[in-house]
């Protein structure tokens, strides 16, 4: 009787755990955080403004309701850039009906990376403002920014390839300049989580 009555108490409980729905995963704030006063006050993307391939200002102003991915390259890279530009044209394709979705490529090189040469850039790869800004600018705030908001590596190096180094990675912010995650811009299989993040943050923002 009590074996029976025991089965029984398994047998629902299975049926509940099968039947509750599951809670959707929630993506972090990255970066440091801090307390003040109460309040917790998150990593953000500080204020900046460079120059797109349409020669017009790009700023903070400019992803207002949009979240969009990062990340750093130069068009003369002879290493992981040209897969780079591969897989974030994955992310554009995927993202490209969506007008809260936006790409935020920055040249390290921007001596080299004019605007014309950014403008031409942008149309063999036949992609388009404003969903995907090429950006350039001084370049000592280009590195601070890779370095400060984003959190990756973007310095000078006359000793590596094309003479600076980067990061590979795909920054996601969202649409308050936080910080929700880092993806390897050279693994399909980085980009696949990202592009399945990107819809997950999208829906957070529908249910608010």
């Amino acid at each position: 009787m009590h074996a029976k009555i025991f089965l029984s108490i398994v047998s629902l409980s299975i049926v509940i755990a099968c039947s509750a729905p599951k809670s959707e995963k929630v993506l972090p704030i990255m970066g440091r955080t801090e307390y003040i006063d109460n309040d917790t006050i998150y990593h953000t993307v500080k204020d900046f403004e460079f120059i797109n391939q349409d020669s017009t200002a790009v700023n903070q102003s400019t992803f207002d309701g949009k979240i969009y991915v990062a990340d750093f390259f130069f068009t003369s890279c002879p290493t992981i850039c040209p897969i780079m530009k591969t897989q974030m044209l994955r992310v554009y394709d995927a993202m490209e009906s969506y007008d809260d979705v936006a790409i935020l490529s920055h040249t390290i090189d921007p001596e080299y990376d004019t605007v014309a040469l950014l403008k031409d850039f942008a149309e063999r790869l036949g992609v388009s403002t404003p969903k995907w800004h090429f950006v350039t600018g001084d370049k000592n705030k280009i590195f601070e920014q890779g370095q400060r908001s984003y959190m990756v590596t973007a310095v000078e190096d006359k000793t590596a390839p094309g003479g600076a180094i980067h990061s590979g990675a795909f920054i996601l912010v969202d649409k308050e300049k936080h910080i929700r995650g880092f993806y390897d811009g050279t693994l399909p299989e980085e980009v696949d989580v990202l592009i399945k993040d990107i819809a997950l943050l999208r829906k957070e923002y529908e249910k608010k």
